[in-house]
């Protein structure tokens, strides 16, 4: 068995830094680089992208809403055309820093608030999707598993990469309990990893208001800004590896 373990890193901002992304890239086999909308600037990006060039770990564009002082958990109200431009101009703002860095920028993941409702809303998946396309059809999709976000890229015929989340709980319809809601974050590594490996072995994934619900998955999202988040990468990359699972990015399958 094989599958990606990536994070969502380059948060900070000017001198503010947001998590430990050189640990993290040295455990992680994807990075989901936030391109200056929920967080990072040019030097950010700069600096990221060389850690993940010298660890060789594959890149992907994070956008999200352009809220820095939420973080990018907020929903703006946008229409889906409007939605559209704003990924494509920060998936081009990460594209153009990767080029000086000499790094592919391989697939895209919506960050945050914009990820979420992308996975409930398809009109705004289609309109994320037709964005990326347009700027490169080579580059995948990295979708919340089971949502709309990958029945639109599927649909387009683009190429599509399914994940779960290792430090996030479940709702019975798929997608992620809202961070303001009683299990909505998993702290505890060996939790997180337990729950793990019980989904490689049987594709079920448990949920907070219901039975388990089948879902697929080629990559395991680490949130790089949570406490603890270099231990539970770690932990999990030990325990699959351990498993006989093979941890590899999806961009080089």
């Amino acid at each position: 068995m094989r599958i990606d373990l990536n994070s969502d890193l380059g948060e900070g901002f000017g001198p503010w830094n947001m998590g430990n992304d050189a640990q993290m890239l040295s455990i992680v086999t994807s990075a989901n680089i936030a391109c200056g909308g929920h967080a990072s600037d040019p030097e950010t990006m700069f600096r990221t992208l060389e850690l993940a060039r010298d660890n060789g770990v594959c890149v992907g564009a994070h956008p999200g809403y352009n809220d820095l002082i939420g973080f990018g958990r907020r929903v703006i109200p946008m229409s889906p055309a409007e939605i559209g431009r704003m990924c494509a101009a920060q998936i081009g703002a990460l594209i153009g820093i990767a080029a000086q860095v000499g790094v592919p920028v391989t697939y895209v993941k919506p960050h945050g608030a914009l990820g979420n409702l992308a996975a409930r809303d398809r009109d705004v998946a289609d309109a994320i999707v037709t964005a990326v396309q347009k700027i490169d059809p080579e580059l995948a999709i990295l979708a919340i598993s089971g949502t709309q976000s990958e029945h639109a890229a599927r649909a387009a015929n683009a190429p599509v990469f399914s994940e779960i989340f290792a430090d996030r709980g479940y709702l019975s319809s798929g997608q992620l309990v809202p961070r303001d809601q009683d299990g909505a974050m998993i702290h505890d590594a060996a939790a997180a990893a337990d729950r793990l490996v019980s989904f490689l072995e049987s594709g079920l994934m448990p949920v907070i208001d219901g039975d388990p619900i089948k879902l697929a998955a080629q990559s395991i999202c680490v949130h790089g800004d949570t406490a603890g988040a270099v231990d539970m990468a770690r932990e999990i990359r030990t325990r699959l590896t351990a498993q006989g699972v093979q941890i590899a990015s999806f961009a080089r399958q």
